[in-house]
């Protein structure tokens, strides 16, 4: 590929890399007998979310409304947004998309719950929930399955509101807190009566246990492209890294330090565990070791090789899902060798 004509900073996605994590993500899914619902946020592209439904899917997850719309005016029927919904405005747009498309919610409280059903019986529609459950991440979810009974059978209560199932996102690595964690809900929900056809759960650092917690479906997001962050975690390689970003080097102003035309409006200053902002895959001794807004400020000291003003390098990125939400428009090296535009359609949709 040559990169001298490339207006910097870009990302550029390799097509039979992506292509091929796809690929791998859904022969995981079939191999272990549960549905793949692969995470949108990560590519935030139509055509790549056609893709995965192409390659055996049975739909997508979204984080927010605005995601979700956005695949729903592309045709995609079957959506679930994986977090808590809650205002006015928000309700009244969950409402007009439940009309048009299969939508699943996630909840893990009364209010969300009170919020969106009294949305529903207003627009005289229906809406699929699950049970938020909390395992060990410490994020959103209830802690025990108790509650995640009690909120169930606050969502049956609703006429508008269908109880799904559960939806969990597991600590990375340790699968038996939620094993059983499910096996507890699964039968305090048949002792009161109420049916848990769905347990979702997913993530890319989790992809070698996929399977082993009892689940229906799983998310991933990351793995379409993978990152630095999924090498550290061993679930990639640098060869399945199907995303880059491409920089120009604008200065040395001195020997030991370069400048690159990518700052943290087109890496992120996400450091992931890192204390360095991201690869230069073919600079390896090279460090990343600030970001500005449109200055990446790289270390050459311990480099026997350095590249020159002018250069074009490609950067891995530490977190690749912040990524995609930075630009309009990326680039695909398609496998005849030829880079075509690839519009990022959800970009900015983080409501």
């Amino acid at each position: 590929m040559d990169t001298s004509s490339l207006d910097t900073p870009v990302p550029i996605v390799d097509w039979a890399v992506m292509k091929a994590n796809i690929e791998r993500l859904q022969g995981l899914c079939d191999k272990a007998g549960i549905s793949n619902r692969p995470h949108i946020k990560t590519h935030k592209s139509v055509e790549i979310a056609k893709m995965q439904l192409a390659a055996g899917a049975d739909g997508i997850t979204c984080q927010t409304i605005g995601e979700a719309e956005v695949m729903a005016d592309a045709g995609i029927k079957d959506i679930l947004i994986s977090y808590n919904i809650l205002g006015a405005r928000k309700s009244e747009r969950l409402a007009a998309l439940a009309q048009r498309t299969n939508l699943t919610v996630s909840a893990d409280n009364r209010q969300v719950i009170e919020t969106i059903g009294d949305a529903m019986e207003t627009a005289n529609s229906s809406l699929g929930v699950l049970i938020e459950c909390e395992t060990g991440n410490k994020r959103c979810g209830v802690g025990s399955s108790d509650d995640a009974v009690e909120l169930a059978k606050h969502v049956d209560a609703k006429q508008n509101l269908e109880f799904r199932g559960l939806l969990i996102y597991p600590p990375r690595g340790d699968v038996e807190p939620t094993k059983q964690f499910l096996a507890d809900a699964k039968t305090k929900f048949g002792k009161v009566g109420l049916e848990c056809r769905v347990v979702s759960t997913g993530g890319t650092p989790n992809l070698p246990f996929i399977g082993q917690c009892g689940e229906t479906e799983y998310r991933s997001g990351t793995s379409v492209y993978n990152d630095r962050m999924m090498i550290g975690f061993n679930v990639a390689t640098p060869e399945d890294c199907a995303l880059h970003v491409y920089s120009t080097v604008v200065s040395r102003p001195a020997p030991d330090r370069l400048i690159l035309d990518a700052g943290s409006k087109a890496l992120t200053s996400d450091l992931g565990g890192f204390e360095t902002f991201g690869v230069l895959p073919d600079y390896p001794e090279a460090r990343i070791v600030k970001l500005y807004e449109e200055h990446g400020i790289v270390d050459v000291s311990y480099c026997e090789k350095v590249p020159e003003i002018g250069e074009v390098v490609r950067v891995l990125p530490n977190h690749v899902c912040p990524v995609s939400n930075l630009f309009d428009e990326i680039l695909c090296l398609e496998e005849n060798g030829k880079l075509r535009p690839l519009r990022i359609d959800a970009r900015g949709k983080t409501a």
